[in-house]
């Protein structure tokens, strides 16, 4: 059991619970629902031995509950990680976007595929840092950097999307991430125009068909 700290930041005051790492890295995640909390306390600070008060946690929280807060603590907070840990989700978003693009990218001169261990070495000369968010959102950003190392480009769809206005506000965040042009209808539907990467086309439609209900009119562009 390797125990850390948690922490938060809610109207100007901060907030600490003690937690295992691994216990609370999984429930961050989503794979656990069961959280124990040092100590049975919520700190202003662990260090000084600060424990916040009842008055600024009902505040803050909405309850006193240290399990209930720590849980809000450690799914919408930060967690203190040792450096093995930091180094093993570095690895494991290198490991996402080496496998996205060694299938969806290709040598621009050639069109040849790129090898995993040609990407991997590139990203580490162009120093890119990966963030902790889904590879798709942040690939354009990486293919900027990665182009200035070896020639990538990545097959791209291009495809109009109709939402309805009741769906729009549920979708839009989706095709915002991949949109070249949008223009809003008179009755508040949503036409977009969007360009993706190919070997997504059908993750993107089964997250939009389950956005919308399948609701959305869609029609790829091949001119």
């Amino acid at each position: 059991m390797s125990e850390t700290i948690a922490r938060i930041k809610k109207g100007g005051l901060h907030f600490e619970v003690l937690v295992d790492l691994d216990e609370a890295l999984k429930f961050k995640k989503g794979e656990t629902d069961y959280l124990n909390v040092g100590a049975d306390k919520v700190f202003e600070d662990i260090k000084r031995g600060d424990i916040a008060s009842k008055n600024d946690l009902e505040i803050a929280f909405g309850t006193t509950d240290p399990l209930k807060i720590a849980k809000e603590i450690v799914k919408h907070g930060e967690i203190q990680m040792d450096q093995a840990h930091r180094d093993g989700d570095r690895d494991k978003k290198i490991k996402q976007v080496v496998d996205f693009l060694s299938k969806n990218a290709v040598d621009a001169r050639t069109g040849n595929p790129l090898t995993p261990e040609r990407i991997k070495s590139a990203l580490e000369q162009a120093h890119v840092a990966i963030k902790n968010t889904p590879v798709d959102s942040q690939i354009q950003e990486i293919l900027d950097k990665l182009s200035v190392i070896i020639p990538i480009k990545i097959e791209t769809k291009r495809i109009r999307i109709t939402i309805p206005a009741i769906q729009t506000g549920k979708a839009y965040g989706l095709v915002a991430q991949y949109k070249e042009k949008e223009t809003w209808k008179n009755d508040g539907s949503l036409e977009v125009i969007v360009k993706i990467p190919a070997g997504i086309t059908l993750d993107f439609y089964d997250k939009l068909n389950s956005m919308t209900h399948g609701s959305a009119l869609t029609e790829e562009i091949t001119q």
